[in-house]
């Protein structure tokens, strides 16, 4: 198994954060807040039509779904411990939605860009395959909870400055209406729609959809690079550190542990996962910070500190993996 590919692709990973940094610190694009801008034509156009693509093309006949569920299981038991922590710890004038972008940063992993390539350099064709269900699955339910738990937590503090009506029926309904027409959560529900129809996409609808989700990599990337020269990483490295080693160490270890000692998974299976688990921080968790103007630059240093680290941290869970055969 050749770390080489995985090393190479993350360098590039680097390199194109390095030139959105470039672009922020010359201010090519302007002052008028363009990571903002870039930011919103990502969560509104180019992730959505990926999402909805991506759900509408999916064979759930052929998941393996054993697998699946002894990944997500300590995923989202790990989520909802940070969540249900941080709530718990929230101080009054706190951002109301942090709870939420700091689970998010502490599980949501780098599949695509970083996870495909490994996944093929690692453990080649049978690997990526699992690899590749994960991926199918992962913005759909984490973003999915975490969207409903943010939502509900919004709508509970509106209710206490009076912005918005008390009445628990109705306090529910606003926030399932605001769950649901959602540029994440939407386009997921109409894609999986879609697929339970059976319908093929048209040439014309899929190879737009495709161009525009093609785009959700490098701009992610250049806007990872522009909020870090924006924000800075002042205040914002010791939570950065902290969510890191959760993302990281504990997460992997949760999976692995659960994984092999609850699920039974050995082998090939249990190695991808794993390796799913310890991936650096995705890029929705800046897209999720920005959507709901929290910890933008936390969220940031998170992606960047997470990514670089991952150099060190893969070869260590490749060789725990070893010692299980």
């Amino acid at each position: 198994m050749s770390l080489a590919p995985v090393l190479l692709k993350l360098l590039a990973i680097l390199c194109v954060i390095a030139l959105g940094y470039v672009v922020g610190r010359l201010k090519w694009l302007g002052d008028n807040d363009p990571a903002r801008t870039l930011g919103n034509a990502a969560y509104y156009i180019f992730v959505p039509a990926l999402l909805f693509r991506t759900t509408a093309r999916l064979d759930l006949a052929a998941m393996p779904w054993g697998t699946l569920v002894a990944f997500f299981v300590p995923v989202l038991v790990l989520m909802a411990g940070v969540y249900a922590v941080l709530r718990w710890r929230l101080q009054p004038g706190e951002p109301v939605a942090g709870p939420c972008v700091r689970a998010i940063s502490a599980c949501f992993g780098n599949s695509v860009q970083m996870g495909i390539p490994m996944a093929a350099a690692m453990f080649g064709e049978a690997g990526l395959s699992i690899h590749v269900a994960i991926v199918s699955l992962h913005a759909l339910t984490l973003l999915t909870v975490l969207t409903a738990l943010v939502e509900m937590d919004l709508a509970r503090d509106r209710a206490r400055q009076g912005t918005e009506d008390t009445h628990l029926g109705r306090m529910l309904l606003a926030t399932a209406r605001n769950t649901i027409i959602h540029p994440v959560v939407l386009p997921i529900l109409a894609g999986l729609a879609w697929n339970a129809l059976s319908l093929p996409l048209p040439g014309l609808v899929d190879e737009t959809l495709l161009q525009l989700g093609q785009a959700v990599v490098p701009l992610c990337l250049v806007l990872i690079g522009m909020s870090l020269a924006y924000y800075g990483l002042k205040g914002a490295l010791r939570g950065a550190l902290a969510l890191s080693a959760l993302k990281l160490a504990v997460l992997p270890l949760a999976v692995l542990v659960v994984g092999h000692w609850v699920f039974g998974l050995t082998g090939l299976p249990l190695a991808v996962v794993v390796m799913a688990g310890a991936l650096p921080v995705g890029n929705n968790a800046l897209i999720f910070s920005q959507r709901y103007r929290t910890l933008e630059a936390e969220a940031t240093a998170t992606v960047v500190v997470s990514t670089a680290v991952f150099a060190a941290t893969a070869p260590l869970w490749l060789w725990v993996l070893s010692l299980l055969g």
